[in-house]
């Protein structure tokens, strides 16, 4: 690719949504030159935009941020770390309330502000709007589509395609920020369009590497004709087709929960009831969520009243877990230069192997950003940018073969069944594993020996490509670990295995490659030692 734009700043960040505008604002108030280049625009693609976030929230107070350590630390089952779970704490609860000037917390009803609990539109409104503020250049429609790279392999840079003249972009930097999202395989999810997996496989094919991607079955339940938001379902009872009642555990009950409702959508169509909702809930919902509401008075269905049809949609690695892997308290990667933050950075850290739910994830994006964006300009300054670099991009830039025209509509589509299709994903086993990573193997030779384009259609092709690379890699892992723990359900091993109480590390391109995390290993091996000696001076 020759750009036709060449620019530079101190940083540079990839993505738009939650985690790259708290990375910009950051890295502006540390005194960098930043630019943001977003697929879509920033304030409104991704996934925060379109719903009402909460926040992990805990007030400064020593006994209830180690009672709530303590609780998440119980439900990483082993991968999380709660030096990190309570730095993320403290950072959410300082910087969530600096945005009070740009967007207006709601009261909470005892004379102080609700802090918390934002309206995902105007929270992304105001974090623009702060950016801005503190002097951040943003593209918006200028997606990246490769990194580039210096002589001895460090990350000065990305390259990209603007979409509204198709011309190409470069950015020159110090320290870029990889902060595009997780990857919702095109499932349908609300907001998740761009979410396609691009800054992995960027970050891959500079040779990075990923963690805690086997950890991504996790659904949204929405009506079957649009995705929304789920705030409602929590007072739902469900039908199948013929008005007999389903015996569907509560939402509490987490994949059980979402597994009895995949067994029954398997055998046709559910519907769900929500006549016995609170009347509280209903004012909730329009000021929280306003989006969910809509979809339902558009068709003349009456939310609280009419009995209709659902569908999960899945969410992938987004309110999953795995993403590039962090490797220090500054949130790099494993290649110079590079940094992660948000849903595309593995959230391991805090929330182990289940998944992070929507305040978790939410304080993850809010600190991880902060964190690599103050890091980046650090780094930045000690950093010659500027330099010219190689593009690292591969796939549909330059083909192994001859190029020809390929059916991504269809790759796509198929990719999409390869994880979300209930009965694979609800029912991991090894065969059904090893079917799967057959058929992405067989897409991922005909994009690698066939892929090229050029402007949108290069954009759409990377697209495709990052999705194919992101679910072979779920599959990977999730081959490798043959068990049960968390967000990952083993059909053939539903039985915790000590021997996997680790991280597991995933990564390459022709040749996927899986090995433990030997640090989380070390880790759990000497937490385990120290509790048992505890107990036998405690006997």
């Amino acid at each position: 690719m020759i750009a036709s734009v060449i620019l530079s700043a101190d940083v540079l960040i990839l993505g738009g949504g939650m985690a790259a505008a708290w990375a910009a604002i950051a890295a502006a108030e540390a005194g960098a030159s930043v630019i943001v280049v977003d697929k879509g625009a920033m304030g409104t693609s991704g996934v925060t935009a379109t719903g009402g976030p909460g926040h992990w929230w805990v007030p400064d107070d020593a006994a209830l941020r180690r009672d709530a350590v303590e609780r998440q630390t119980a439900k990483a089952q082993g991968l999380g770390d709660p030096e990190w779970m309570a730095r993320i704490i403290d950072l959410t609860w300082r910087y969530l309330p600096q945005i009070a000037s740009y967007y207006p917390f709601g009261s909470d009803g005892r004379g102080g502000r609700f802090i918390n609990g934002v309206r995902g539109p105007e929270y992304m409104r105001a974090l623009r709007q702060l950016a801005l503020a503190r002097g951040v250049t943003v593209l918006d429609h200028h997606p990246a589509v490769e990194l580039l790279a210096n002589a001895d392999g460090t990350i000065i840079g990305a390259r990209g395609v603007a979409l509204i003249s198709e011309e190409t972009w470069e950015v020159r930097a110090g320290a870029t920020i990889v902060a595009t999202g997780g990857c919702a395989f095109r499932s349908g999810l609300i907001g998740s369009h761009t979410n396609t997996g691009d800054g992995l496989l960027m970050a891959a094919e500079a040779g990075a590497d990923l963690s805690g991607m086997e950890f991504s079955i996790s659904y949204s339940l929405s009506p079957e004709w649009a995705s929304t938001r789920t705030l409602p379902y929590t007072a739902a009872r469900f039908y199948d087709g013929g008005g007999r009642e389903l015996d569907i555990p509560p939402p509490r009950a987490g994949h059980a929960h979402d597994q009895a409702l995949g067994k029954a959508m398997s055998e046709g169509p559910v519907l769900a009831d929500l006549s016995d909702a609170p009347p509280a809930l209903h004012g909730v919902l329009r000021r929280i969520q306003p989006l969910t509401a809509a979809a339902f008075e558009r068709r003349g269905i009456d939310l609280w009243r009419d009995r209709f049809p659902v569908k999960l949609f899945g969410e992938g690695t987004i309110r999953g877990v795995g993403g590039l892997r962090i490797i220090d308290a500054d949130c790099r990667t494993s290649v110079p230069g590079l940094f992660a933050a948000g849903d595309a950075a593995t959230r391991e850290l805090v929330t182990g192997a289940s998944s992070g739910g929507g305040a978790v994830n939410s304080a993850w994006a809010l600190s991880s950003g902060r964190i690599a964006g103050a890091a980046a300009a650090q780094q930045a300054r000690a950093t010659l940018a500027r330099q010219t670099g190689t593009g690292l991009g591969r796939i549909g830039l330059h083909p192994q073969r001859a190029a020809q025209a390929l059916d991504t509509a269809t790759i796509t589509a198929s990719v999409g069944h390869e994880i979300h299709d209930y009965k694979k994903a609800f029912w991991r086993r090894a065969d059904s594993l090893a079917q799967s990573a057959t058929v992405l193997e067989g897409h991922w030779q005909a994009l690698a020996d066939h892929g090229r384009a050029q402007g949108r259609d290069l954009v759409e092709l990377r697209a495709v490509a990052a999705m194919t690379a992101s679910a072979r890699w779920v599959t990977a892992a999730a081959q490798v670990r043959a068990e049960t723990r968390g967000i990952q359900f083993r059909d053939d091993a539903q039985a915790l295995d000590p021997a996997l109480a680790h991280r597991l590390l995933v990564g390459g391109l022709d040749t996927v490659w899986t090995r433990p995390d030997r640090a989380t290993a070390t880790a759990t091996a000497t937490a385990a030692a120290t509790a048992a000696a505890s107990a036998e001076l405690a006997a």
